[in-house]
C-alpha cells in the first residue's frame, strides 16, 4: 500500500533506471527527485527537471538527502537543507553541462577545455566541502575559490551575475533592493575593474650558471638596487652553487627560490634593478695550480644586472639569461653593478659568449596573504622571504623586529713591512656582555641559515679594500644591551701554506650607556693592531679602548699604538623596541628631569612618527601622568601633544595603530580625572573659533575630537566607577555647554570659502564618530536629540561654500551609517532632518552621488531593523518628502547626454542605478494605505495627471536594456516585479479619474506604451531561459507578461468609444505583444484586434487602416525573428471565431486570410534567410513574398524593398541574368521624368530620370555578365533614345558603342544552353511557397540531371527522391515528410519564326531556343492494348505532358511554378511520322554541315547514314510498312488515311535525302573509309528495293546542296506541307494532336525502338532529342555512358558533358551511333569557326540562306533568279502572316529595332532567269550575320536543270555557311524592296516604350512585334508559288495554338503605379 512519506522527501539518483515496469519513471544518474509516496522498496515521485511526469522507481536507486518541506500537501515544495554554496554549485554545474557540449558543437575548443578544467576543479572542491573535515578558515577559503570559479564560468558562458553575501547566494526578497544593487555593483565592479594592488612581490628562482671555466663553488647574491638614489633597497638573497653551476641543495627549494616582498608601486620603475654578485670560493688566483694552496678564499667572480622594467610588460615565466660581466680591476668591484647600469661595462669582460645566469622571475601583485592562498604550492614547497631594508610603507602593530643592518664598507691599512700590499680578509663576530660569541645571529641573506661568524671576500694586494657587503644581525632585544661586534683583520698569504695572519681588530658596542642604540650612519672605527697570537677571547681587555675616531679620547684611555689605519662600517637599525632618539628617551624619563617637561612636550612634535608609535603606550602614559600631576601648568601642552599623537595615527603609514590606541583606552588608560581638563580645553578652543584668524591649530583639534571624546567618556566612566557616579549632573552640564558652543559655532554663516567655513567642515567630518561615545553615557533618545539639534543648526542657505555643502552631506551620510541611526527610536527623530538636507540637495541637483548613498542606506535599515509599525511611519515620511523629487531626479539624470562609449554600461560614476534602486525600494515598501494616501494627496486632476505621466516615464526608463548590465537578470526581475505591482495600483486611479468626460489621451497612451514595452523586455522572455532558470522565475514571480497582458485587456475594455483614439496607433505595439510565444498572452491579446476591426468598421465602414498597419508591422516584426507557425494558426482561429456573427464577416475573413497568407510567406522567408541555408531556397522564398506584396497587397514600398533583397541574393549567387530581370521590376515602376525622388535604400536623392538611367545601366551590365546580350541591346536602344532626345551625344556615342559590343559578343562568344528540370515538392514538411507545387528550374552551366538532383537533395537533406514520374496521390500530398520528384524537360521555344529561318547563325538561334520559354514538355512511351512481339511499333503510344509556367524562364528566379499542365496521347502512327520527320531533319543538318565544312571530320554523317540505312535494311522502316501500310490497319483506321500517306512520303523523302547524303559522303569520305561507303551504297539499294523505290533521276548528279546550319528546330506552330517528287504539288496534312509530336524513345536504329520504349524513365540512355525534337544539342556524349541517369529518376535530359569543342573522334562516333542527347548537334554548331577578315564579303541570303550556283561563270544579276524555294525551308506566306497576327512571334533573332517592319509574307525579287553559278570558293567560306539595316532578297533559282532533282528530292540548298556570296549587283537589286512597310515608324517606337515587369519580351505575347530588318521579308506584288515544306506544323495545330493563346492569357501585372521611391 502506498503511503505518503514523512522524511524521505528528496534524493539523488545513484544509478540510472530505465522505467521499464508499469508506471515506471525513467531516471538518469545524477537526477534529483522529489518523493511523494513509498511502498515495499519503491518510491513514487518525480524528477525535479520534469515535475509534470510522475512515476515509480526503486528506493535503492536513490540516495536520500535532508530537506525541509514548505506548504505540505498537494503543492508541497522541497528545499534541500544543504549548504547554499553546494546547492548553487550543483544547479550551476547542471546548466554548464548542457552548454559545455554546445561549445564543442560550435567548435569553441579553447573555452571548451578551460571550462572542463574549471568544472573538474569545482567538483573536487565540492567533495572537500561535503566531506566536512575542513577547518573554519579552510572552509571559507574553499568557498571563496568555488564562488570565484562559478562567477568566471557564468561570465564566460554569458549567464547571470549571482548576488552573494559571504559566498552564499542572497534571496532578493530577504534584503532591500538598495542592498541588492550594491551587492550586484560590487561583484560587477570586481569583475570589470580590478583594484590596482598597492604592494608587489618579486619571485626569483635561480636555475644555473652557464660558464665554461667553472670548477669552483660559487656564492650568488641577489638584491634590489635603486640607481636613482644609488643604494640597495632590499636585503640580500644568498645561495650557493656547486662546481657545475647548479644550486647546491636542489632538494631544498627555499635555498634557491626567494620572494622579494613589499615593493610599493613607486618602486616599480625602470631605475630599480635586480643586481647579482657572484663570489667564487677557491684559490687566490683563478689560474693557480691545484696543489699551490689548500686554503680557500672568497674571491670576486662576476656581476649581472636586470632592470625591473623588463618584467612590467608582462609576468614572464620563461627563463631569463643574464649576461655575467667579470671584473678586471678588483678595486672597482664595490661599484661594478653601478658601472654596468651606467653602460660603462666596456671595462669588463663577459664570462663567455654562451655564458650567463639562468633565472626565472615573476611579479606578483596584492596582499602577501592572498598570494599565499593563491599560490599555495609555491609556499608549500618552500620559498625564502627577502624583505625590504627597514620598515615597509605600513607598519603593523604587533610587528616584532629588531634587525641591525651592518655594511662592511672599506678599510685603510698599512703595508706592514711588506713589499706588496696585503690581501685583507675581515672576520666578524657578535660578542655578548659576558664575552661569549653569540651563535647564529649573522645572516648573509635570506636563502642561507644564520651563522656565528662571517668572512669577507679578499681583494688581491689591496691596502684600501672596498667590500660593500651587507649583513643583517637579527639580535634579540634582551641580548642587545652590553653586546658588541668585533671585526678581525687577517692577511691571506698566497704561499703554499696559505696562512691567514691576524694583524689587527676593531669593535663597536651596540648600545650606549644612556640606553640609546648605535646611531644609524657610517662609523669610522679604529683598527687596533695586535699580534697573530693575541688572545681576543677576553673582551674586557679591549672594551675599555676607544672604538671610533668620532668619539674623543679620554685621559684615562691607553695610548693607541697607531691611528693611521681605519675601518668603515654603515649601520642601520630597524627595531620596534629600541630607539636612537634622545628626546624620546627624555620624555619617557620625565620624572628624572621634571625641569625638562615643557621642553620635551614641545619637542614631541619633532620626533619621527615611527619612534612615537613604537612607544605609543609609554608615551600616552607619560602624557596623562603629567596631566594628573600638574594639570594647571601643563594641561594645554598635554592636550596639544595628545592632539598631535591622535592626528599622527590618521597618517596612512600609522593608520593601523588606531586599534592600539583603542586598546589602550579600553584597557590601560587610568586618567579618571582627565575628562574635566579635556572638556575645558576643548570648549576653550571651540569658543575661540569665530575669533581666530589663523585656524590651523583649531583644525588639528577638531580633527582629533573623536579620540578626545573617547578619552573624555572613558575618563568619566572610570570616575563614576571610582566614586559611585558622583557629579553626574555637573558632567551632563559640561557636555551640554560644550555642544551648545559647537552648535553656535556651526550656525555661524560665512559667505565664500572663509576660514570659519573650513573649520566647520573639519568639525563635521569627524563629528559622527562621537555618537557612539555619547551613547555609552546617555540614552538613545537623548543622543538622537543632541545630534538632531546639532545637525539642525547647520546653515541651510545653498549659496554658501560648496565644499562645506559636500562635507555637510557627508556628515549626514555618516550619521545614517552610524550605530545611532540603527535604533528605530533614534531613527524616527533623525529622519526628518536627514530628509530635509537630502531634499535641498536633490532640488539643486548637487552632490548626487552622496545623496544616492545616503538614500540607499536609509532603505537598507528600513528593510532590516524595523518593526511593522515603524516601517509604515517612516515610509509615510519618506513618500511625503522624497517621492516627487526622486522621480524628478531620475528623469533629470537619465535625460543628460551620456559620454560616448558608456551608454551600454552601468554608470558607476553616474548615480542612476543607485537612485533607481532607492525608488524601487520605496515602491516595494509601500502598502495599499500608502498608495491611497499618495493619490489622495493630489488636490487637482492636473497634479495627478502630471504625477502619473512622470512615474510612467520613469518606469519606461527603468525598463531600458542599458539601465542595468546585461547579466543583471536578478535585478531586472525585481525591478519588473515592483513596476507591475505599482502599475496595478495606479491603473485604478487611471480608470476612476481619466475616463468618459475626463478622458486624457496622453496619459492612456503613456500607460499602454509602458505596458507594451514591459511585456517585450528581453529579461521576461522565459522561453529563452534554461529550464532550471525558468522554473525558478515562475516559482518566484510567475509570468509577469501574462499579468500585464490581462491588465492591458481589462483597461482596453474600459475605454469604450475612446478606443478609436488608439486605432491604428496601437495595432503595431499590440501585434508585437501577441507575437511573443506565450499561449496565455496570445489568447488574451489577439481578441483586441477583433475589437479594433469592429470599432474601425463602425467609424469608417471598413478597416483599411487596421489592415494596412497590420501588414506593415508584420513584415518588420517577423523579420526580427518574432512569431511562429503556432501564432499564425492561433491568429487565424481566434479571429475567425470572433467574427462569426459580425455583419462585416466576409470582409473580415478576407482580411484574416490575407494576413495569414502573409505570415506564411514571412515565416518561410525568415526560415530561409537563416545562416547556412542555400541560395536557391532564399531566392525562391523572396520571389514568393515579392509577388505577394505586388499582386495581393499592392504595397509598393515593401515590394521595392524585396526587389532589392532579391537582387542582392542573385548577385551573391552570380545569377546575373535573374538579377537583371529583378531590377527591371523596379525600373518599370519609373518614368523618364524629372520628378524628384527621396533618398531610399542605397539610392541618393535624385530625379526619376537619373534613377531610371542608373537602373538601365546596371541592368545592362548584369545582362552582359549573364550573357543575355539580346536583352541588353533592347535596353541600350531605349536609353540611347533618351540621350538622343536630350542631345546628349557624348553618352549616346558610348551607348551605341556598348550596343555594338553586345552584337560582337553574340557573334564571337560561346554561350552554353542550360538544361531545364521539372521539380515537384510534395508533403507538408516543405515551406508554404513550395508545398505540393511543381516548378521548372533552369539549371546551371554544365549541370546535368544527376548533378541537379544531388544539389536539390543537398538543399533539402530530409527529402526523399521519388522513383517514378507519375503524378503523386493525395497521401503523398498530406504526408508529414518531404518528397522530391525530379526529371528533365524540353523547352518549347515561342519564337519559332527565328528558328525556322535559314541562314541565321546558330549562336543567334541558340538564344531563342532557351530564352523566354513558357512551355516545356515531357514524353512517356507506353503500350496500349496487346503488345505485338514481332512488331512493337503497332502498339507503341507516347504520353506527352506540356507544362505551362506562370512566368517565362529566365526571369526573376531560376525556377517558376507550373501554372497549367496539358497531357495528350500520340498514336503509334503519329509517333512514327514524328520519328521520321526528326530523323530527316537530322540528316539534312548533317549533310549541310558537311557541305559547308563545319565538321572537323565526316564521322557524324557516316554514323548517321549507317544508322539509318542499316536500320532500314534490317527492318526499321519496313516495320512501319508492316504496321501501318497493311490492308488491315487501313480498313480499321480510315481516319488515318492522310497520315499514312504522309508516312509514305516521309519514307520516300528519307530515301532521297539518303541518296544525296551518300553523294556528299562520297565526295568527302577519307580513303580508309571507302569500304564502309561502298557497303552503305550497296545497302541503300537494298533499302530502296525493299521500299519499292525506283532510281531518282539526276539526284546524285545534282550540285552539292547547302543544308541549314542553324537550329534544326522547326516551327511547331506553322503548318508544313509535304512535297511531291516533281516539286509542284502541295499535299496538305493534318494531325489530331494539339501540339507538335515529339518522341523521346527513338534511337538512330528504328528497329531498336521496342527496347527503348522505357528509356525515358530509366534515364534516356537510348534516346535522342535529335530524333524527337530536331533541335541541336550541346551534349557531346550519350546517356548510355557512365553519366546516364539512375533508373529511379525520371528524366529526359542528357547528362553528358556539355559542348566541348575538342572531343575525340571516338566519342563523336559513339555519340552518333546512338544519337542520344536532346538538342544534339556537332561541336562546330556550338563553336562556329569565325571567317577570316579576307573572307568577310557582303552578300544577301536567298530565301533564308545562300543557294549554290551551278555555274561559277555567271554574273551576279544572272544568278539571282526568282525561283521556287525549298519545300522544307520556308513557311508559306499565309502561315507566316497568321503567326505574326496572332502575336506568337516571341522575339526576333536579334533585338528588334522598332523603326521598321514588313509584311510577314515572303517575297522574292525576280532578277534573271539564268541559273545560279557556284562560288569559286567551293563552299569553304563561312557566312557572317548581315547587318540589321540590310534587307535581303530571297530569290531562288527556278530554272536550273541541275537543281530540279535536288528540290524534288527535298534536299535544301539553304545554309548558314553559304558556298557563294552575292555580288554588289544583287545588293542593289534587293534594295528595291526596302520602302515597302506595313507599319509606320513612330507607332512602333511608342509600342515598346517601357519594358514589362518580368520579362523583357513578355508583352510581345499580347501584341505583334515588328521584325528587324535582317528578318524582314521583302514584298512583291506576286509572291511565287512555294513548294510545300515537309516539317511545317499541321493546320489544326496552328488553329489550336492560336486558340490556346487566346484562352490562356499570360499574367498581366496590376495597373501601373508610378513609384514614389
Amino acid at each position: 500500500m502506498w503511503i505518503p512519506t514523512e522524511h524521505e522527501k528528496y534524493g539523488v539518483v545513484i544509478a540510472s533506471f530505465r522505467g521499464t515496469v508499469p508506471h515506471g519513471l525513467s531516471l538518469e544518474i545524477g537526477d534529483t527527485v522529489q518523493i511523494l509516496e513509498k511502498c515495499d522498496g519503491w518510491y513514487r515521485g518525480f524528477a525535479l527537471k520534469n515535475p509534470n511526469i510522475k512515476g515509480i522507481f526503486p528506493s535503492n536507486y536513490i540516495h536520500l538527502k535532508n530537506a525541509c518541506v514548505k506548504n505540505k500537501g498537494q503543492f508541497e515544495m522541497v528545499i534541500p537543507t544543504e549548504d547554499s554554496v553546494i546547492t548553487e554549485m550543483t544547479s550551476t554545474l547542471r546548466d554548464w553541462g548542457t552548454m559545455w557540449k554546445q561549445l564543442y558543437v560550435r567548435n569553441e575548443g579553447d573555452l571548451f577545455h578551460r571550462l572542463w578544467h574549471i568544472m573538474n576543479e569545482i567538483l573536487d572542491l565540492r567533495r572537500q566541502v561535503l566531506v566536512g573535515h575542513l577547518t573554519h578558515d579552510r572552509m571559507k577559503d574553499v568557498k571563496r575559490h568555488i564562488t570565484a570559479r562559478l562567477d568566471w564560468g557564468n561570465e564566460q558562458l554569458g549567464l547571470d551575475l549571482v548576488p552573494r553575501k559571504e559566498y552564499a547566494m542572497v534571496d532578493p526578497d530577504e534584503i532591500s533592493i538598495t542592498e541588492l544593487y550594491r551587492l550586484m555593483e560590487h561583484r560587477h565592479r570586481k569583475k570589470d575593474t580590478p583594484i590596482p594592488a598597492s604592494s608587489h612581490h618579486l619571485f626569483v628562482q635561480m636555475k644555473s650558471l652557464m660558464c665554461s671555466n667553472l670548477g669552483e663553488e660559487l656564492e650568488v647574491i641577489f638584491s634590489l638596487f635603486d640607481s636613482k638614489e644609488n643604494r640597495p633597497i632590499s636585503e640580500r638573497f644568498f645561495l650557493r652553487l656547486n662546481r657545475n653551476g647548479l644550486p647546491k641543495c636542489p632538494e631544498k627549494p627555499e635555498r634557491h627560490c626567494s620572494l622579494f616582498v613589499d615593493l610599493s608601486s613607486s618602486e616599480l620603475r625602470k631605475d630599480i634593478y635586480i643586481t647579482v654578485h657572484i663570489i667564487r670560493i677557491g684559490r687566490m688566483g683563478a689560474g693557480e695550480k691545484k696543489n699551490a694552496c689548500n686554503v680557500q678564499y672568497r674571491r670576486p667572480f662576476g656581476c649581472a644586472v636586470l632592470s625591473i622594467a623588463d618584467l612590467l610588460a608582462g609576468d614572464s615565466k620563461d627563463d631569463l639569461i643574464l649576461k655575467v660581466y667579470m671584473c678586471n680591476t678588483e678595486s672597482d668591484w664595490y661599484q661594478i653593478h653601478e658601472n654596468i647600469i651606467k653602460k660603462l661595462n666596456v671595462r669588463y669582460n663577459l664570462t663567455g659568449s654562451n655564458a650567463g645566469l639562468a633565472v626565472s622571475l615573476q611579479l606578483f601583485h596584492g596582499d602577501i596573504e592572498q598570494i599565499r592562498r593563491d599560490y599555495t604550492s609555491m609556499f608549500t614547497h618552500g620559498v625564502s622571504i627577502t624583505r625590504k631594508l627597514g620598515f615597509s610603507n605600513i607598519i603593523m602593530p604587533g610587528e616584532m623586529r629588531n634587525d641591525l643592518y651592518i655594511t662592511i664598507e672599506r678599510g685603510e691599512f698599512e703595508k706592514g713591512g711588506k713589499s706588496v700590499a696585503r690581501n685583507v680578509e675581515v672576520m666578524m663576530h657578535i660578542v655578548d656582555s659576558g664575552g661569549q660569541i653569540l651563535k647564529d645571529f649573522i645572516s648573509f641573506g635570506s636563502g642561507e641559515p644564520p651563522a656565528s661568524k662571517f668572512h669577507s671576500f679578499v681583494l688581491y694586494h689591496n691596502n684600501s679594500p672596498r667590500w660593500a657587503e651587507l649583513l643583517k644581525l637579527p639580535i634579540p632585544v634582551d641580548k642587545f644591551r652590553g653586546a658588541h661586534i668585533r671585526f678581525e683583520f687577517r692577511h691571506c698569504s698566497t704561499k703554499e701554506k696559505g696562512e691567514k695572519k691576524l694583524f689587527g681588530f676593531s669593535f663597536v658596542p651596540l648600545m650606549q650607556e644612556n640606553g640609546r642604540t648605535l646611531p644609524d650612519g657610517t662609523h669610522e672605527l679604529i683598527v687596533h693592531k695586535c699580534e697573530e697570537n693575541t688572545n681576543l677571547q677576553d673582551s674586557s681587555r679591549y672594551l675599555k679602548l676607544p672604538f671610533s675616531k668620532g668619539i674623543l679620547l679620554g685621559n684615562n684611555h691607553q695610548a693607541i699604538k697607531a691611528t693611521k689605519e681605519s675601518f668603515w662600517i654603515t649601520s642601520f637599525l630597524c627595531s620596534t623596541k629600541l630607539t636612537q632618539n634622545g628626546d624620546m628617551l627624555d620624555l619617557l624619563k620625565w620624572r628624572a628631569h621634571p625641569d625638562k617637561i615643557a621642553g620635551c612636550l614641545t619637542k614631541l612634535k619633532e620626533i619621527d612618527g615611527s619612534e612615537i608609535v613604537k612607544f605609543l603606550q609609554d608615551t600616552l602614559d607619560t602624557l596623562f601622568g603629567i596631566l594628573d600631576e600638574n594639570s594647571q601648568k601643563y594641561g594645554s601642552k598635554v592636550f596639544d601633544s595628545l592632539v598631535h599623537i591622535i592626528n599622527l595615527l590618521q597618517d596612512s603609514k600609522f593608520h593601523h595603530f588606531k586599534p592600539v590606541m583603542d586598546t589602550y583606552i579600553e584597557s590601560h588608560f587610568a586618567g579618571a580625572l582627565a575628562y574635566r581638563d579635556l572638556i575645558k580645553v576643548l570648549k576653550w578652543h571651540v569658543d575661540r573659533v569665530t575669533d581666530m584668524e589663523i585656524q590651523e591649530h583649531i583644525h588639528e583639534v577638531l580633527k582629533a575630537q573623536e579620540y578626545i571624546f573617547k578619552y573624555i567618556v572613558q575618563s568619566r566612566r572610570l570616575f563614576s566607577l571610582a566614586t559611585g557616579g558622583q557629579n553626574e549632573e555637573e558632567f551632563r552640564c559640561c557636555i551640554q555647554e560644550l555642544l551648545m558652543s559647537i552648535r553656535f559655532f556651526l550656525s555661524q554663516e560665512s559667505k565664500g570659502a572663509s576660514a570659519l567655513s573650513q573649520s566647520q567642515a573639519v568639525f563635521l567630518c569627524s563629528f559622527p564618530a562621537v555618537y557612539s561615545e555619547l551613547l555609552k553615557l546617555f540614552d538613545v533618545r537623548e543622543v538622537a536629540n543632541l545630534v538632531h539639534d546639532t545637525l539642525g543648526s547647520l546653515p541651510t542657505i545653498m549659496h554658501v561654500d560648496e565644499s562645506l555643502q559636500a562635507v555637510k552631506l557627508q556628515c549626514i551620510g555618516k550619521t545614517v551609517e552610524s550605530q545611532l541611526y540603527t535604533n528605530p527610536d533614534s531613527r524616527y527623530i533623525l529622519l526628518p532632518v536627514v530628509l530635509h538636507h537630502l531634499h535641498m540637495h536633490l532640488q539643486e541637483q548637487k552632490d548626487l552621488t552622496m545623496c544616492a548613498r545616503i538614500l540607499s542606506n536609509i532603505f537598507c535599515f528600513i528593510k532590516k531593523n524595523s518593526s511593522e509599525k515603524s516601517i509604515l511611519e517612516e515610509i509615510d515620511v519618506i513618500v511625503n518628502s522624497l517621492l516627487d523629487i526622486l522621480l524628478r531626479t531620475i528623469l533629470e539624470i537619465t535625460s543628460r547626454p551620456q559620454p560616448s562609449g558608456s551608454a551600454m554600461h552601468l554608470q558607476f560614476q553616474d548615480v542612476t542605478g543607485e537612485f533607481v534602486s532607492c525608488l524601487l525600494s520605496l515602491l516595494r515598501q509601500m502598502t495599499d494605505r500608502h498608495y491611497q494616501q499618495l493619490l489622495d494627496r493630489f488636490n487637482t486632476k492636473d497634479e495627478l495627471r502630471d504625477f502619473l505621466l512622470q512615474i510612467f516615464t520613469v518606469f519606461r526608463i527603468l525598463i531600458r536594456p542599458e539601465m542595468f548590465p546585461k547579466d543583471w537578470t536578478v535585478m531586472r526581475l525585481v525591478a519588473n516585479n515592483v513596476i507591475i505591482t505599482t502599475v496595478l495600483y495606479l491603473s485604478d486611479a487611471l480608470r476612476k479619474n481619466f475616463l468618459n468626460e475626463n478622458f486624457d489621451y496622453k496619459i492612456w497612451d503613456s500607460y499602454f506604451y509602458l505596458a507594451v514595452i514591459f511585456i517585450n523586455q528581453l529579461c521576461l522572455q522565459l522561453e529563452m531561459f534554461t529550464p532550471s532558470k525558468k522554473k525558478k522565475v515562475l516559482e518566484k514571480y510567475g509570468d509577469m507578461r501574462v499579468t500585464m497582458g490581462c491588465e492591458i485587456f481589462s483597461m482596453w475594455q474600459n475605454l469604450g468609444e475612446h478606443k478609436l483614439h488608439f486605432i491604428p496607433a496601437l495595432i503595431g505595439p499590440f501585434l508585437e505583444v501577441t507575437l511573443i510565444p506565450q499561449p496565455d498572452l496570445r489568447n488574451v491579446m489577439i481578441p483586441i484586434f477583433h475589437d479594433m476591426m469592429d470599432w474601425e468598421q463602425r467609424r469608417s465602414g471598413n478597416f483599411k487602416q487596421v489592415e494596412a498597419k497590420l501588414i506593415d508591422k508584420l513584415d518588420s516584426l517577423m523579420s526580427e525573428g518574432k512569431g511562429d507557425e503556432t501564432y499564425r494558426e492561433l491568429f487565424n482561429s481566434i479571429l475567425l471565431k470572433k467574427i462569426e456573427r459580425e455583419t462585416w464577416r466576409e470582409s473580415g475573413v478576407s482580411l484574416i486570410a490575407t494576413v495569414t497568407r502573409l505570415m506564411e510567406r514571412l515565416l518561410d522567408y525568415r526560415d530561409c534567410m537563416k545562416i547556412g541555408e542555400v541560395d536557391g531556397k532564399k531566392i525562391g522564398c523572396t520571389v514568393s513574398l515579392l509577388n505577394f506584396y505586388k499582386t495581393e497587397l499592392n504595397k509598393e514600398e515593401m515590394y521595392i524593398r524585396y526587389i532589392h533583397k532579391l537582387y542582392d541574393l542573385h548577385l551573391k549567387a552570380q545569377n546575373f541574368t535573374e538579377a537583371a530581370y529583378t531590377l527591371l521590376l523596379y525600373d518599370e515602376l519609373l518614368e523618364w521624368s524629372d520628378r524628384p525622388l527621396r533618398e531610399f535604400l542605397n539610392y541618393p536623392m535624385q530625379t526619376e530620370w537619373q534613377r531610371k538611367e542608373y537602373l538601365h545601366l546596371t541592368i545592362i551590365q548584369n545582362f552582359d555578365r549573364g550573357k543575355c546580350w539580346e536583352n541588353g541591346i533592347i535596353l541600350c536602344r531605349k536609353i540611347a533614345e533618351q540621350y538622343e532626345s536630350y542631345y546628349d551625344y557624348r553618352n549616346l556615342s558610348k551607348m551605341r558603342m556598348m550596343e555594338a559590343s553586345l552584337y560582337d559578343k553574340i557573334m564571337d562568344q560561346q554561350r552554353l544552353e542550360p538544361e531545364f528540370f521539372r521539380v515537384g515538392f510534395y508533403g507538408k514538411k516543405f515551406p508554404f511557397f513550395l508545398r505540393n507545387k511543381e516548378f521548372v528550374c533552369r539549371g546551371h552551366d554544365y549541370e546535368r540531371l544527376e548533378a541537379f538532383q544531388q544539389r536539390m537533395l543537398n538543399e533539402f537533406p530530409h527529402a526523399i527522391a521519388m522513383q517514378h514520374a507519375n503524378q503523386p496521390d493525395e497521401t503523398i500530398f498530406q504526408a508529414e515528410a518531404q518528397y522530391l520528384q525530379i526529371y528533365a524537360v524540353t523547352p518549347i521555344p515561342e519564337s519559332q519564326e527565328v528558328l525556322q529561318r535559314e541562314g541565321i547563325p546558330d549562336n543567334i538561334k541558340s538564344f531563342y531556343k532557351v530564352n523566354h520559354i513558357w512551355r516545356f514538355r515531357y514524353d512517356r512511351p507506353f503500350h496500349k492494348g496487346t503488345k505485338d512481339k514481332e512488331n512493337e511499333f503497332k502498339s507503341l503510344w507516347v504520353e506527352r505532358t506540356t507544362l505551362i509556367l506562370v512566368q517565362s524562364l529566365p526571369g526573376i528566379s531560376r525556377w517558376f511554378e507550373v501554372e497549367k499542365r496539358e497531357v495528350v496521347e500520340m498514336s503509334p502512327l503519329e509517333n512514327a511520322i514524328e520519328v521520321l520527320e526528326n530523323k530527316n531533319q537530322q540528316l539534312r543538318t548533317l549533310i549541310s554541315q558537311c557541305q559547308t565544312r563545319q565538321m572537323q571530320n565526316i564521322n557524324p554523317l557516316t554514323m548517321c547514314l549507317n544508322g539509318v540505312i542499316d536500320a532500314a535494311v534490317n527492318g526499321g522502316v519496313a516495320r512501319y510498312q508492316e504496321a501501318f501500310f497493311v490492308k488491315e490497319y487501313i480498313l480499321n483506321h480510315p481516319e488515318d488515311g492522310e497520315k499514312i500517306t504522309r508516312l509514305r512520303e516521309l519514307m520516300l523523302e528519307q530515301a532521297q535525302i539518303l541518296e544525296f547524303g551518300l553523294a556528299v559522303h562520297e565526295k568527302f569520305v577519307p580513303q580508309d573509309m571507302r569500304p564502309l561507303h561502298k557497303k552503305l551504297v550497296d545497302q541503300f539499294f537494298v533499302m530502296k528495293s525493299s521500299l519499292g523505290i525506283q532510281e531518282f533521276s539526276a539526284c546524285v548528279q545534282a550540285s552539292p546542296v547547302h543544308f541549314p546550319n542553324g537550329s534544326p528546330r522547326v516551327c511547331r506552330n506553322s503548318a508544313p506541307a509535304s512535297m511531291s517528287p516533281d516539286g509542284a504539288r502541295v499535299i496538305p496534312r493534318r494531325s489530331p494532336l494539339s501540339y507538335p509530336a515529339v518522341n523521346r524513345y527513338s534511337s538512330s536504329s528504328l528497329s531498336s525502338q521496342a527496347s527503348a520504349e522505357v528509356s525515358n524513365i530509366t534515364g534516356q540512355s537510348e534516346s535522342s532529342d535529335e530524333v524527337f525534337n530536331m533541335q541541336p544539342s550541346p551534349s557531346t556524349s550519350s546517356l548510355s555512358s557512365t553519366h546516364s541517369a539512375s533508373p529511379n529518376v525520371t528524366s529526359s535530359a542528357p547528362s553528358s558533358a556539355r559542348a566541348s569543342p575538342l572531343l575525340s573522334d571516338k566519342h563523336k562516333h559513339s555519340r552518333e551511333n546512338s544519337c542520344l542527347s536532346p538538342r544534339e548537334r556537332p561541336c562546330s554548331a556550338i563553336y562556329p569557326i569565325p571567317a577570316e577578315p579576307s573572307q568577310r564579303m557582303l552578300f544577301n541570303h536567298i530565301g533564308d540562306g545562300a543557294l549554290p550556283r551551278s555555274d561559277p561563270n555567271l554574273a551576279g544579276p544572272e544568278k539571282a533568279v526568282n525561283t521556287t524555294p525549298s519545300s522544307w525551308s520556308l513557311d508559306s506566306g499565309k502561315e507566316a502572316r497568321n503567326m505574326s497576327e496572332s502575336g506568337k512571334l516571341m522575339s526576333p533573332p536579334v533585338p528588334p529595332r522598332p523603326t521598321r517592319t514588313a509584311s510577314p509574307a515572303r517575297h522574292v525579287a525576280s532578277v534573271s532567269p539564268s541559273p545560279a553559278g557556284r562560288s569559286p570558293m567551293k563552299g569553304s567560306m563561312q557566312s557572317f550575320t548581315p547587318s540589321p539595316v540590310e534587307c535581303h532578297s530571297s530569290g531562288l533559282i527556278s530554272n536550273s536543270p541541275v537543281l530540279s532533282g535536288s528540290y524534288s528530292s527535298g534536299i535544301s540548298s539553304l545554309s548558314r555557311c553559304s558556298t557563294s556570296e552575292t555580288s554588289g549587283f544583287e545588293s542593289q537589286g534587293s534594295e528595291q524592296t526596302i520602302p515597302n512597310y506595313s507599319v509606320s515608324e513612330e507607332p512602333m517606337r511608342k509600342e515598346s516604350k517601357t519594358p514589362p515587369p518580368y520579362s523583357v519580351y513578355e508583352r510581345t505575347l499580347r501584341r505583334p512585334v515588328p521584325l528587324p530588318h535582317s528578318l524582314s521579308i521583302p514584298v512583291t506584288s506576286d509572291p511565287p508559288a512555294l513548294p510545300p515544306k515537309p516539317l511545317l506544323a499541321r493546320p489544326n495545330n496552328l488553329e489550336n495554338s492560336s486558340r490556346r493563346t487566346e484562352q490562356v492569357p499570360r499574367p498581366r501585372p496590376l495597373p501601373r503605379k508610378v513609384s514614389q521611391l
